[in-house]
């Protein structure tokens, strides 16, 4: 409940400072100046969705598997010890495992995504391990003593269960994903960063804020929507906003 209570302030708190931005860029005559770069904004939003499905696509595809792979009872000795390793990985600063994969990917795109796959990995991984960990033991009894194979025990008790707490590692995840893929320009993959980062170089306010307010933006959109789906596909009683 505080997590969420949090990430609530904390939208709440993102969409005010976006209001006074727009209030000043009224009350300055700037908004003449944003209008000027919506060209630029619109190819870039383009660019920094596909980088973030890209790397927010393959991390679901490996994260999930990961962590139920972890969760089963023959992994209970290594699971701890992998999750650190995946802890490990999180502590690198993400500008540090872009600068690492362009030493060996080279420039552009994919390193960008290798590293940003990085960043995003850990809090699917973990709330997936967590989630199914999470789910009660008297169901795991039930659903053995009515002949359930280890396999219906997973498909149709454990994940059902699990499924609020992983949605949210993917909310986590992804919102990270947006505001970490403006770095990506630094190495040549594009996105809004390339507004932000030229607006710094260049001490254009009008610039960097063209690129930021639009990456604030698409964190809370994207997370929005990851909430909309849950709240559809999460069960009622598992999801308390539908409980």
């Amino acid at each position: 409940m505080l997590i969420r209570s949090l990430k609530s302030a904390g939208l709440v708190l993102a969409l005010i400072v976006i209001f006074l931005l727009g209030v000043w860029a009224q009350a300055s005559g700037a908004i003449d100046d944003f209008l000027w770069y919506l060209p630029d904004v619109q190819y870039l939003v383009v660019q920094h969705l596909w980088l973030t499905f890209l790397s927010g696509s393959l991390a679901i595809l490996v994260a999930i598997p990961l962590g139920v792979w972890l969760s089963r009872p023959s992994m209970a000795k290594a699971a701890e010890s992998m999750m650190q390793v995946l802890n490990v990985g999180t502590t690198i600063p993400t500008l540090a495992v872009l600068a690492l994969s362009m030493s060996f990917l080279g420039i552009g795109t994919v390193p960008a995504v290798f590293g940003l796959f990085v960043a995003t990995l850990l809090p699917i991984a973990r709330n997936t391990y967590a989630g199914l960990k999470g789910v009660s033991p008297a169901l795991k009894e039930a659903a053995a003593g009515i002949g359930m194979s280890p396999t219906q025990r997973l498909l149709k008790v454990e994940l059902p269960n699990a499924l609020y707490v992983i949605f949210a590692g993917i909310r986590t995840a992804l919102t990270i994903n947006i505001g970490t893929v403006p770095l990506a320009f630094l190495i040549g993959a594009g996105g809004l960063g390339e507004l932000i980062f030229t607006g710094i170089d260049l001490y254009d306010p009008i610039m960097m804020l063209s690129g930021a307010i639009p990456t604030a933006l698409l964190a809370i959109l994207v997370d929005a929507l990851v909430a909309g789906v849950a709240f559809i596909v999460v069960p009622r009683g598992v999801n308390p906003a539908r409980a």
